[in-house]
């Protein structure tokens, strides 16, 4: 699907749906549980869906209403898969769902997912669960999938360099239903943030652990999931579109329905915004963004990597040089976002110097052009918020990607375009 945009001020309100890594992280858990779940307010995206098939093929029995997910999990006991899983897109869903199969007491799983994620590396993580008693094995031997997964998790010693938080975040969830005590020694940590969304999920379900600063964790073994019933915050990462439209020129956007005391990192955003001199106001779960001067920054994103395509986007509206540095992360995700946002911003005239770990970014003049979305979301959503400041037509290439994260992002969108 291509997407065409045209210069239009954005004005209103929005109301952001629910955060996606809660939800694959309650759909995880749930699975996992004894009893039944509740889920209200969800996200509902193709990636939240990647998440209820992949337990579901696992055992778990899941109900999607249209307000609520009811989850009635198996246990700590999977079963045996009856087909492949494929994970479409998701990379959380793999990488958690890794760790779920490697609970298995009989038999073997195969984890696959589209063309992206077959290259997205998860060799680290495949080999602390073979440390810790499992059996994972890339089938083409490169650390990537298709996987072939068994059990079981015995529990014992690994370290892991966790250039994805994801790689931790499977660990801590399926680590407390292994046979014995597990410590995992981590030396690198990028995304902490979401490591802490893992850990606040791991609290309330009372599970014990011994953190020593991100560094080390020791978590016994033989520990149970119970059902909960909770509603899903909405998604700061998906604000993050919305908030960063606020700053620009002639606008003014209210993201509705965020807590700011919520774990997730991406909150940072709003701080974010602060230092390129946005205007910000916070009322209850309405945060309001509207235009001042902007004025280039240097930014740490290692915490929040997800915020780079539409920060790039922005800074090239920022009076001087922008410079989003250490989150050489961003070259893992759906796509190398720090290549593809340099070349996709070029094509509209930006001046973009690449980083081996981030962007600099110069005031620039945009002018129309035609984009690719390179099959990821947060790319077609940071392109489109930009085509509303650029005079001329841009015309966005596979756009359909945003119903990855954000089915409702377009809708959302012209939903708060003013009419000329």
């Amino acid at each position: 699907m291509d997407l065409t945009m045209e210069a239009t001020p954005l004005q209103g309100a929005v109301e952001i749906p629910g955060s996606k890594s809660h939800t694959i992280r309650a759909v995880a858990i749930a699975a996992l549980a004894e009893g039944e779940s509740v889920l209200r307010a969800p996200l509902i995206s193709e990636d939240a869906r990647a998440a209820v098939a992949a337990f579901t093929a696992l055992g778990a029995e899941i109900e999607l209403g249209e307000e609520a997910w009811r989850i009635r999990g198996f246990g700590g006991e999977p079963r045996t898969p009856d087909n492949v899983i494929d994970v479409a897109n998701s990379g959380t869903t793999l990488r958690i769902a890794l760790g779920s199969c490697a609970l298995l007491r009989d038999g073997v799983a195969v984890l696959t997912g589209d063309h992206q994620i077959r290259r997205r590396p998860c060799g680290p993580l495949a080999a602390s669960l073979n440390d810790l008693g499992a059996r994972v094995e890339s089938t083409r031997g490169n650390g990537c999938a298709p996987f072939v997964v068994g059990g079981t998790l015995r529990g014992g010693q690994t370290t892991i360099e966790c250039k994805t938080s994801q790689y931790l975040s499977s660990l801590l969830i399926n680590a407390p239903l292994a046979e014995g005590d597990t410590t995992i020694h981590v030396p690198l940590l990028n995304e902490a943030p979401y490591v802490g969304i893992t850990l606040d999920w791991l609290t309330r379900q009372k599970i014990q652990l011994q953190c020593d600063e991100l560094r080390e964790f020791h978590i016994p073994g033989g520990q149970r999931y119970r059902g909960f019933n909770c509603r899903i915050p909405a998604d700061f990462s998906s604000a993050t579109f919305f908030l960063a439209a606020g700053a620009l020129p002639g606008n003014k956007v209210t993201c509705v329905g965020l807590d700011m005391n919520d774990t997730q990192g991406d909150r940072a955003v709003v701080d974010y915004l602060r230092q390129f001199g946005a205007n910000i106001q916070i009322e209850g779960d309405r945060v309001t963004v509207s235009h001042d001067d902007l004025v280039g920054c240097e930014l740490d994103i290692n915490a929040t990597p997800d915020a780079l395509p539409m920060l790039a986007v922005l800074a090239c509206f920022a009076r001087g040089t922008t410079r989003l540095v250490n989150v050489p992360q961003a070259r893992m995700k759906e796509t190398d976002r720090i290549a593809v946002m340099r070349m996709e911003l070029e094509k509209l005239g930006a001046r973009v110097e690449e980083l081996a770990d981030g962007l600099i970014i110069h005031e620039s003049k945009l002018h129309g052009a035609e984009v690719d979305s390179h099959d990821d979301h947060r790319v077609v959503m940071s392109l489109a918020i930009g085509a509303t400041q650029i005079p001329g037509k841009t015309i966005i290439h596979h756009a359909e990607a945003a119903a990855v994260t954000y089915p409702e992002f377009v809708n959302h969108l012209r939903s708060i375009m003013v009419k000329g």
